[in-house]
């Protein structure tokens, strides 16, 4: 499967050449040229994004890459986001990096260099834990259905998930069937194959 990449870039000729620079490196790259259009491909259905390359200034939006940078994070957990700018104000980035940015790269900049970052970055990223983040990302559990799933996906019983959470064993069967349904699965083997398919 490819890895999925949203890329935000306001300029046209810049937007054009990197995102056949992306796709020829074999990812697939959604690219858009606004903060509504970038919500609106955050919030289309399917598999979250891997990655983001996101300018920080977008056309009249001056905020509106750093506004998106949050916004991937909450959609995207595991995503790793490269903003680009061609105007580092400390502040902005200092900014930008406490929401979650994996990466600063200054304009201007080689294609060849924005793909060896998100190859690093991607790669330091393919763990276990990435794969749990996307699995219960696709999912869109709530946030009390994640901290359950993690606990599921660490071998504990029912019994033991509700003495940690300070719940009844019912109700965490009830989330624990919650989780199963939003997965499409009916087991925890199933389930574990739907976290780690390979």
């Amino acid at each position: 499967m490819k890895l999925r990449v949203l890329f935000v870039e306001d300029e046209d000729d810049a937007r054009d050449v990197l995102t056949r620079a992306l796709t020829r490196a074999g990812y697939a790259c959604t690219s858009v040229a606004s903060y509504p259009a970038a919500v609106a491909a955050l919030a289309a259905p399917g598999d979250p994004f891997d990655a983001a390359v996101v300018d920080l200034v977008l056309g009249a939006h001056d905020r509106g890459g750093e506004l998106l940078v949050p916004r991937i994070r909450a959609r995207a957990h595991g995503a790793q986001i490269v903003v680009v700018t061609a105007f580092a104000d400390l502040e902005r980035v200092k900014r930008v990096l406490n929401d979650g940015a994996s990466f600063l790269l200054e304009k201007p900049f080689r294609a060849q260099e924005l793909l060896d970052t998100l190859a690093r970055l991607l790669g330091e990223r393919d763990s276990v834990a990435h794969l749990v983040e996307r699995a219960l990302t696709r999912a869109n559990l709530t946030d009390k259905e994640v901290q359950i799933a993690r606990l599921l996906l660490k071998g504990l019983p029912s019994a033991e998930i509700a003495r940690i959470e300070g719940n009844s064993d019912k109700t965490v069967r009830q989330h624990v069937t919650q989780i199963y349904a939003k997965c499409g699965v009916s087991s925890r083997p199933e389930f574990f194959h739907y976290v780690f398919p390979n």
